[in-house]
């Protein structure tokens, strides 16, 4: 196998972080309102919102974990792509015209519209940055692993050290570009990751005579311990009873996750009218398809050429798997490319994330709680409120991932969109569909859902008490050395996503509020027919 050159990766990382930089820069020239910086000036086109949504929806999990998942576990790893994929789905036909038609900037616009004001923008914006925080947690964990790989600094001070430098990139983006930096961050990001991503991808059909099943069958014979278990169902999730829920719970919450993701709202905030953000859903369809049909032949491909075992003891382990099937196939000048397209996954997540709850926190909470709403869109401490905001996220997100470095980013996700599932999910159908939805529903739902999500990860064996893995002499806990795990599944959707619808019923039922019937008419008709939004969003 070809060896990594770290000075080659590190140059081809650099000229991407200065054009980028370069076009962050240009992009901020015309950022002066709120709505600039936290909405783009609604200025993009739908096809380029749609590529801006593959950007920020094709996180270093699709890259980087699904990849390592597919090598690792086959068929169970491809399931991944697939709650993805649906997931998308999901959130288009449910909830994303609709919030777009209702919100302004942030999830809390559309939360709020028919109930009290401050207490619904808090619980909104709290579970914001909590579905961000967890989110930053596996890009700042890829990043780590995939330096680690690049660079071969197998200790994890360097690696730390790597983090803290992705994360003051990501907060360079945010202060100096808003949202239309950052889109366009997203756009190219995207381009290069769908570029690199089918490159590979054919690169790959082609030692195999663009034959699938001469590919699967090398992963086979390269897998001899899972063997032809790597095709089917059951390698990593049908093993017990127990693998098997935890496999319903990622599902769940994979699939209903994207609905409730802040990040990915948002998006469609940044384009003029309805039917912009509908063509902007089609541009985003095709290349979030397209690119989780490539995640199948990289995984296998991995398996194939790289081999399960070597994936498993490379720094960064499933993470390393497609820089590693780079090395294999082009060497170093192509593992240094696709390092960059990753590195730049990475940044563009990390950025559209951080802008996002440092939004939903400026406009939320100061805008709308602490001053009241007094002010409109050319006032500037918004802008600088969401600055001073996206700073200290930034700081708290490097040390987060530090304590996630090693994790398979992909799992990580999983967690983010089980909190998303949980804390906004129930409470945006809620407030789309049910008339008798009120405040105390909302709060329910929000706080009630986000504390059963965070306190069963906390006590999960995500964060302590998994075996010591004997070829890495290391737990796949969070926290080495510890056992206070009490729930049993990894991931807490399975349990956490009912609960929250469960209690934003029981708490609308118990209050005596009967809500504004104006306001929800309005809502409805507004939420289904797009009438009045624009003018709303004007405003």
């Amino acid at each position: 196998m070809n060896e990594s050159s770290p000075i080659l990766n590190m140059s081809i990382f650099g000229v991407f972080v200065l054009i980028t930089l370069f076009v962050v820069i240009r992009a901020s020239r015309n950022t002066k309102t709120a709505a600039d910086y936290l909405a783009a000036g609604r200025a993009f086109t739908g096809p380029q919102n749609g590529i801006a949504i593959a950007g920020d929806y094709l996180s270093a999990a699709s890259f980087l974990g699904i990849a390592g998942a597919i090598a690792l576990n086959g068929y169970d790893g491809f399931l991944y792509s697939i709650g993805f994929l649906v997931a998308w789905l999901v959130a288009l036909l449910l909830v994303a015209e609709l919030l777009r038609n209702t919100g302004k900037y942030t999830m809390g616009d559309v939360l709020s519209f028919r109930m009290r004001q401050r207490p619904v923008r808090a619980a909104a914006a709290t579970s914001t940055m909590a579905v961000s925080f967890f989110y930053l947690l596996a890009q700042m964990a890829g990043a780590g692993g995939l330096v680690a790989l690049l660079l071969g600094y197998t200790d994890s001070f360097r690696q730390s050290i790597v983090i803290a430098i992705v994360g003051a990139l990501m907060i360079a983006y945010v202060l100096i570009g808003g949202m239309k930096g950052t889109t366009w961050v997203q756009i190219i990001k995207a381009v290069l990751l769908i570029v690199g991503a089918g490159v590979m991808t054919l690169w790959v059909l082609a030692k195999y005579g663009f034959n699938l099943s001469s590919l699967l069958g090398a992963a086979v014979d390269a897998a001899p311990k899972a063997g032809e278990k790597l095709l089917g169902p059951g390698l990593q999730y049908g093993k017990t009873g127990l693998t098997q829920l935890d496999f319903l719970s990622l599902a769940l919450a994979l699939v209903l996750g994207t609905a409730g993701l802040p990040h990915i709202l948002m998006r469609f905030y940044t384009v003029p009218t309805a039917k912009e953000a509908r063509r902007s859903v089609v541009w985003a369809i095709w290349l979030i398809g397209i690119f989780y049909l490539f995640t199948l032949v990289l995984g296998y491909g991995a398996g194939a050429l790289v081999g399960p075992d070597a994936i498993s003891k490379a720094p960064g382990a499933a993470n390393s798997a497609a820089p590693l099937l780079a090395l294999e196939l082009g060497g170093p000048i192509l593992l240094g490319l696709i390092a960059a397209v990753a590195f730049a996954t990475i940044l563009a997540v990390v950025a559209g994330l951080t802008i996002t709850a440092s939004a939903s926190f400026a406009h939320d909470i100061y805008a709308n709680i602490i001053k009241k709403g007094n002010g409109g869109d050319d006032k500037t401490d918004e802008v600088k409120v969401a600055r001073i905001t996206a700073v200290v996220i930034g700081i708290v997100s490097i040390g987060g991932g530090i304590l996630a470095n090693g994790q398979n980013v992909a799992f990580l996700v999983a967690l983010a969109f089980a909190v998303a599932a949980s804390a906004n999910l129930p409470t945006i159908l809620y407030s789309l569909f049910w008339k008798r939805f009120n405040t105390s529903g909302a709060l329910w739902s929000i706080y009630g859902g986000l504390a059963v999500t965070i306190t069963l990860i906390i006590f999960s064996p995500v964060v302590s008490g998994k075996p010591v893995n004997p070829a890495t002499g290391k737990s796949p806990s969070m926290i080495q050395g510890v056992d206070f795990h009490f729930f049993p599944l990894d991931n807490p959707g399975l349990v956490s996503i009912p609960v929250a619808f469960l209690l934003g019923y029981i708490g609308t039922i118990l209050s005596k509020d009967k809500g504004d019937p104006a306001k929800q008419a309005e809502m409805e008709v507004r939420s289904l027919t797009g009438a009045g939004a624009e003018k709303a969003i004007a405003h």
